[in-house]
């Protein structure tokens, strides 16, 4: 398994982020199933302010250069999602040039004990 980070921030108007949060509660039923095609299991966005952050679980195969890609182009209803998201959508200021969901470089994880396994 796989774990991602990835931020951007939503656009600096509360009723965007209003939209955006109410859109997310009513995910199209297309997109989820999109997303576990391609080998996401997991998938939390967390707001705060206008940042987002997407915390994902993804098989050890889920490569994001090639399978968020895969994931656009299989279905026209996840293609739509994505252009409609953008629309509430900008980079964050660290992002690299073409990026749009900037990824996080992790930094530490809480495990198990040994004792525990």
């Amino acid at each position: 398994m796989k774990h991602y980070g990835l931020t951007l921030n939503l656009k600096d108007d509360p009723d965007i982020i209003e939209e955006y949060k109410i859109y997310h509660q009513n995910a199209w039923e297309e997109t989820l199933a999109g997303l576990k095609a391609v080998g996401i299991t997991k998938m939390n966005i967390y707001l705060l302010g206008r940042r987002l952050f997407m915390a994902m679980e993804t098989v050890d195969s889920f490569d994001i250069q090639r399978d968020f890609p895969r994931y656009l182009e299989q279905h026209p209803k996840c293609r739509e999602w994505d252009e409609l998201m953008r629309t509430f959508q900008e980079p964050v200021e660290e992002a690299q040039t073409g990026e749009w969901w900037a990824q996080m470089e992790p930094v530490f994880e809480l495990t198990g004990n040994k004792d525990d396994e």
